[in-house]
């Protein structure tokens, strides 16, 4: 029986199906799909001429841009596994990767040289498998990524690459520890790429902006999407978020689809009048928001700011890929739910911490089954065992199922708060928090307390030009939370200083050690 075309073998498909037509593109360049394939062809068989090897792991650090879709697509056509680093991790962090993955080459964006330079002495890669890409030249001993695409040749590699060969290693973002390497591979890539064209509706017609890292799961993702039904796939090629400046890349860039995280849309809905009403954003058929909670009223203004385009949630996980979504006829019916199982999935289980489903109303964590589950973690097999329960995995999120069926988040397992014997979820404390008209953003961690084990402690980054006390904001939880749930203390935080992961996500556990070292 014929298994599903990996990711490769797709682009070589669209190549031949539409040859002229855009497929890739950033704010600078584009390619057709046919010049995307033959690069990413010639990329590969570069690589393969470096010496390396089916199953060897290579990494990529480098801003988004264009190089991204040929470097995916190229490591899916030699059989290499792709390692993708966060920008914005630092030198010993980056190692860190680099030696737990056991990497074989790294792609470097020039941009990012300095980084790189922080660990040189102890970079477990030699010089000629340094691949270096940008406009400043390359250093000696480096290899020059155009250089070497320029010369490989342009046929496909002919190694022979099974769906269910690793694809990806992709570092989880740490909030709980360090990184660990989630293993995932072609087939799982193709299944996720279409359950998310039927849960979108996507087709060859749509065109992503994809202005969350490349080397985040979101975005690749989505970029497997939108390539595999020959949709054309378009990189926010910056190196930070402008908002009026990516309003306008929607607007003129014809764009039908993107997704950002709540931290973006807030920023685009912070603008003046003036530049909003510059922007004809009516081509803009679809919408996503995920990463990290949405508040209602974040996702009504942006119903609003773009006015022709349904608004989707979706819960996922690097490992699990998507677990569910909440369609736009769900918005204002299902506010605060990130909806229900994605097509093709099993029914979620929520269980307790004897392994028994909870029952609706009721928190428990959260495990799904789906066909695009990941393979287990790097060289971690204690840890892929208590990931999984059978065909089900957890990634350790909290959340409660009501009656019509649909999920809560409630949050992840490792931030609950234990004061006084009561557990605590954080998220639901931030988002009474978060109504307060003079709060932008709020976290909620747990601090050491003699009397309680922890006490509940709120961070708070206030609205430009406004100003809150302690005093007004526990006042504020006064009458809409328990007592056991009010915060005991607060301190306040310009938005700069909160930690945060390249996607928008609060470091809990970051802020939560900086507090107890009495650093904010």
């Amino acid at each position: 029986m014929r298994d599903v075309l990996t990711p490769g073998q797709m682009l070589a498909v669209q190549a031949r199906l539409q040859p002229d037509r855009i497929g890739a593109r950033d704010l600078e360049r584009a390619m057709t799909f046919r010049q995307w394939n033959a690069r990413a062809c010639r990329l590969a068989n570069a690589l393969l001429g470096l010496g390396l090897g089916k199953g060897e792991r290579v990494a990529v650090l480098a801003y988004n841009c264009i190089e991204w879709l040929e470097i995916y697509a190229a490591m899916a056509k030699a059989g290499l596994v792709a390692v993708p680093i966060n920008f914005r991790l630092v030198g010993q962090e980056v190692r860190y990767i680099l030696e737990d993955a056991e990497v074989s080459a790294l792609i470097l964006q020039d941009e990012l040289a300095a980084t790189i330079e922080e660990i040189r002495a102890d970079l477990p890669v030699s010089d000629s498998r340094v691949v270096w890409f940008g406009a400043t030249p390359c250093p000696a001993g480096f290899s020059a990524y155009e250089d070497l695409i320029a010369r490989a040749r342009e046929d496909e590699p002919g190694i022979a690459v099974d769906p269910a060969d690793p694809w990806m290693l992709m570092y989880t973002s740490g909030t709980t520890g360090k990184p660990k390497g989630a293993i995932r591979s072609h087939r799982g890539a193709a299944m996720l790429s279409l359950i998310t064209e039927i849960e979108l509706g996507i087709h060859r017609r749509d065109s992503a902006l994809l202005v969350m890292p490349m080397c985040h799961a979101n975005s690749l993702y989505f970029f497997g999407a939108f390539s595999y039904c020959g949709g054309v796939t378009s990189v926010y090629s910056r190196k930070s978020f402008d908002p009026e400046h990516c309003v306008r890349a929607l607007a003129e860039g014809g764009a039908s689809f993107t997704s950002l995280v709540p931290t973006h849309y807030a920023m685009m809905l912070g603008l003046s009048r003036e530049a909003k009403a510059r922007h004809d954003l009516t081509r803009i058929t679809r919408l996503m928001i995920s990463s990290a909670p949405a508040r209602p009223d974040t996702k009504r203004a942006v119903m609003e700011f773009f006015p022709n385009s349904g608004l989707y949630e979706l819960y996922g996980a690097t490992e699990v890929g998507w677990a569910t979504m909440l369609h736009p006829p769900e918005q204002f019916t299902k506010l605060g739910s990130v909806g229900r199982e994605c097509v093709g999935s099993a029914p979620i289980r929520l269980l307790d911490e004897s392994g028994r489903e909870v029952p609706d109303g009721e928190a428990g964590e959260l495990f799904c089954s789906n066909p695009y589950l990941f393979d287990g973690y790097w060289k971690l097999p204690e840890k892929t065992r208590e990931a999984f329960r059978g065909e089900y995995c957890t990634v350790g999120d909290m959340a409660r199922r009501d009656a019509d069926g649909f999920i809560h988040l409630v949050d992840r397992k490792s931030n609950m708060i234990i004061s006084g014997g009561e557990n605590i979820y954080p998220s639901e404390v931030e988002a009474l928090l978060g109504g307060h008209p003079a709060v932008h953003d709020v976290a909620v961690v747990g601090l050491p307390d003699e009397t309680w084990g922890e006490r509940v402690h709120a961070v708070i980054v206030p609205r430009d030009g406004a100003s809150v006390t302690e005093a007004e904001i526990l006042g504020w939880c006064k009458d809409r939370l328990a007592g056991f749930k009010r915060p005991r203390t607060v301190s306040f935080l310009e938005d700069a200083a909160m930690p945060r992961t390249a996607t928008g996500k609060t470091l809990h556990r970051k802020l939560k050690e900086r507090l107890v070292r009495g650093e904010g």
